[in-house]
């Protein structure tokens, strides 16, 4: 049986090391991360963005302040981010896609990544 894939929240800046570490477990070149954009914190790592949400509830995140994406070490700003998570689907905040819609949403989801994960450097 396979370990679970781990998953972090962060509070300050992950390193790239750190990050290293998470690659591949289990996709081979991104990670998966959940931004509260109120909080300012990113649950990072794991399968799905379904686990990661709940990780952030748990700690008194608010579920409409949580969105989902996958972040590309390596791709520069401009590749590193993808907006697209199931937990994105909310009719009821005028997103009916996986993917966030509101541009101002996806700024605010780039300055909490930036910020912790990174600006899509490559890893050592």
């Amino acid at each position: 049986m396979a370990a679970a894939a781990r998953i972090l929240v962060l509070t300050r800046r992950i390193t790239l090391a750190e990050l290293a570490q998470l690659i591949g477990n289990p996709f081979p070149d991104m990670v998966k991360f959940v931004v509260d954009i109120e909080g300012g914190i990113i649950a990072i790592g794991g399968e799905l963005h379904a686990d990661a949400e709940a990780i952030l509830i748990d700690q008194g995140s608010q579920q409409d302040s949580l969105w989902g994406g996958n972040y590309y070490p390596g791709r520069g700003e401009p590749g590193c981010l993808e907006y697209g998570s199931l937990i994105n689907i909310r009719p009821s905040q005028q997103n009916e896609s996986m993917f966030v819609q509101s541009e101002a949403i996806r700024e605010r989801i780039r300055v909490v990544v930036y910020s912790l994960i990174g600006r899509g450097e490559k890893l050592p």
